[in-house]
């Protein structure tokens, strides 16, 4: 693969990233409940096969711990994103996810998530949602500009979408941003344009998630575009639609790196060999663009 720059950081990073919630474990949601023989292998897989970027949060269960457990022996071979902002509740059987925008909370973030990730620092911190005003009126953004002159970590960063975010990197602040985006769910690709201006770097969740029929969790609404866009008549010969989706999200320059979530071994590796094949043709991907944007007028 080869490695973009993250926006105006030093980070080199592996176009493709590793999004960990697949790794969130039992008790916290849905149906991929990974055992930790399994999460071993995957977690070491993930950095043999050249990905040197990894997203997690608290929000993800037991997925620091994991990390932390698995690959700190590992940490210089790769770059590490967690968030900040979240007040998870374990109940009995579900994981409760909330949020509150206090330095309290955010300091404690860090914290735990040092002693549980088992490094001395982060690559970025990013705020799990939040808004602008909030944000600089109860001081976070400043507490997180005291961390790294602590050397806690290196860079800020933010996970958000619309409505927020076009405030939240109005303000300046932030090294990174992390979006949901693919060729199915473009609506923030004014925004990824604008922090490409802004030399900030971007973080693309959902490159696949958000993707067609062949997405691991099925979003109907998408499929719906896939399937009215009539997508699987430009899909070459031989490629399947994950990798045509990935490699549609790889060519836009701006998207520095895709995280895709995974807890199977076999889509990881499939996952790879798209990216080390590169972006799809810009004509390819301009026809893609134009039928997407007709259905979505349409609607």
């Amino acid at each position: 693969m080869l490695n973009r720059r993250l926006g105006n950081t030093d980070l080199i990073v592996s176009p493709l990233g590793y999004g960990s919630m697949g790794l969130r474990g039992p008790r916290t949601w849905g149906v991929r409940v990974v055992e930790e023989y399994d999460a071993e292998r995957m977690l070491n897989a993930v950095i043999d096969q050249g990905i040197n970027f990894i997203d997690t949060s608290p929000d993800y269960g037991i997925c620091e711990h994991r990390i932390g457990k698995y690959l700190s022996s590992r940490r210089s071979e790769y770059f590490l994103a967690t968030k900040c902002g979240c007040v998870p509740v374990q109940h009995a059987d579900y994981l409760e996810i909330s949020h509150r925008w206090e330095p309290s909370v955010v300091r404690a973030n860090l914290e735990n998530s040092l002693r549980r990730l088992q490094t001395d620092y982060l690559d970025i911190l990013q705020f799990h949602g939040g808004d602008a005003r909030t944000l600089q009126e109860n001081g976070l953004i400043d507490l997180l500009n005291a961390f790294r002159l602590e050397g806690k970590i290196r860079y800020l960063g933010v996970s958000s979408s619309l409505p927020n975010l076009p405030d939240l990197l109005g303000t300046g602040s932030f090294d990174t941003i992390q979006v949901p985006f693919s060729c199915l769910a473009p609506e923030h690709a004014d925004l990824i344009r604008e922090a490409e201006a802004r030399s900030v770097g971007v973080i693309v969740r959902g490159g696949i998630a958000h993707g067609g029929p062949d997405a691991e969790i099925q979003r109907d609404k998408l499929n719906a575009i896939w399937q009215r866009a009539n997508l699987d008549e430009l899909v070459p010969a031989g490629m399947s639609r994950a990798e045509f989706i990935l490699r549609h999200t790889l060519a836009i320059a701006a998207n520095h790196t895709i995280i895709v979530g995974t807890s199977n071994l076999t889509h990881l590796r499939d996952n790879v060999a798209a990216a080390r094949l590169g972006p799809l043709p810009i004509d390819l991907c301009e026809q893609v663009d134009k039928r997407v944007a007709e259905i979505i007028q349409a609607r």
